[in-house]
């Protein structure tokens, strides 16, 4: 399974990196104020009115629309999910027509294959609401939105808003029953995501180390209400290592203390070398190494945070906020066992 942030790091520069994007989202006032309504879980709905929009100007206009129309008759009249996707993503009109035309293919095979598969997913979305509003009471489940943009990024959450990119996740995922499975983590995945903002997190001095911690507590809460493994492959291979990368990853993190979201150090500096080992680096992780690890050492941190916790509802509220990453670092820490005897 692929993990849902991990999906576009090409939006990203490098401010941009350093920082969760969720956190970037919560200064919005203008977003937070064309909040959607909470979803309830016993009627929650995928919203793809959007969706259905652009597949009709495509089909339209025979898979190549002008940045005119799609301005018109696509972003003009959109959503929410729409003003949540467009900044950093589809970014407007011309950026958008320029990815059709460079793929159509794409964009027809998602809207043939995917986008009624996608419409199909409500039975998945709704018993999944009821796990996260068994697991998180109190908190306001996001409206899930699918949209068209320009080929990527797979997802985002903005406030009250879980917003999916269908032509990537088509292209990650190009069967009905693969699609399946991606919706149902990004259902759970991204949804922790648009609570972590309600919670107010704001970004330590410590940017790995919360970026770490932010889609950790996003994976493990999704691995906790779906049951299944966020990506059973990276898990498979960092498991027996994780002695080695528990070493490594507290050396980044010291060396990446000093940046804030205002630096922009040079891509080739160890800081940023330091950060994209761990985080942003789907396309590109190390070599020999899974993309996006910092996502599982962050969900095995929480795991030990966890059966650690004598209140559990209490360790699931600490994992949307985020308070001290440093003490969560230190309960959760990696302990080697020593060899049975």
């Amino acid at each position: 399974m692929i993990s849902a942030l991990a999906l576009s790091p090409a939006r990203y520069t490098l401010p941009v990196m350093l920082r969760p994007l969720i956190l970037a989202l919560a200064l919005l006032p203008a977003a937070a104020a064309n909040r959607p309504p909470p979803a309830d879980p016993l009627t929650a709905t995928i919203h793809t009115e959007d969706a259905d929009r652009f597949a009709a100007l495509f089909a339209r206009t025979k898979g190549k629309p002008t940045a005119t129309q799609l301005k018109r008759d696509y972003l003009d009249k959109g959503s929410v999910a729409i003003g949540v996707f467009t900044p950093g993503r589809i970014g407007d009109a011309d950026t958008l027509a320029r990815a059709i035309a460079a793929n159509p293919t794409r964009y027809a095979q998602a809207i043939k294959t995917c986008l009624p598969a996608a419409k199909a997913a409500t039975a998945d979305l709704r018993s999944i609401y009821l796990g996260l509003h068994g697991a998180l009471p109190d908190a306001k489940l996001p409206q899930v939105y699918i949209v068209f943009g320009a080929g990527n990024s797979g997802g985002t959450a903005g406030p009250g808003a879980q917003v999916l990119g269908l032509e990537v996740l088509c292209r990650i995922s190009p069967t009905p029953e693969k699609l399946r499975q991606t919706l149902r983590h990004f259902f759970a995945h991204e949804t922790v995501h648009a609570i972590q903002e309600d919670a107010g997190m704001t970004l330590a001095r410590d940017p790995l180390l919360t970026a770490i911690l932010v889609e950790g507590a996003a994976d493990f809460i999704a691995q906790l209400v779906t049951g299944e493994e966020p990506d059973a492959a990276r898990a498979a291979w960092a498991a027996p290592r994780e002695a080695d990368l528990w070493r490594q990853m507290q050396t980044d993190i010291a060396l990446t203390r000093s940046l804030t979201d205002k630096d922009d150090p040079d891509e080739g500096s160890p800081e940023a070398k330091a950060y994209a080992r761990w985080i942003g680096n789907y396309s590109t992780p190390p070599a020999g190494w899974p993309p996006e690890l910092g996502y599982w050492m962050g969900l095995r941190i929480w795991q030990r945070y966890y059966a650690a916790a004598p209140d559990k509802h209490a360790a699931l509220r600490a994992m949307l906020a985020v308070r001290d990453p440093r003490a969560i670092l230190a309960a959760g820490a990696y302990r080697r066992r020593p060899p049975s005897s």
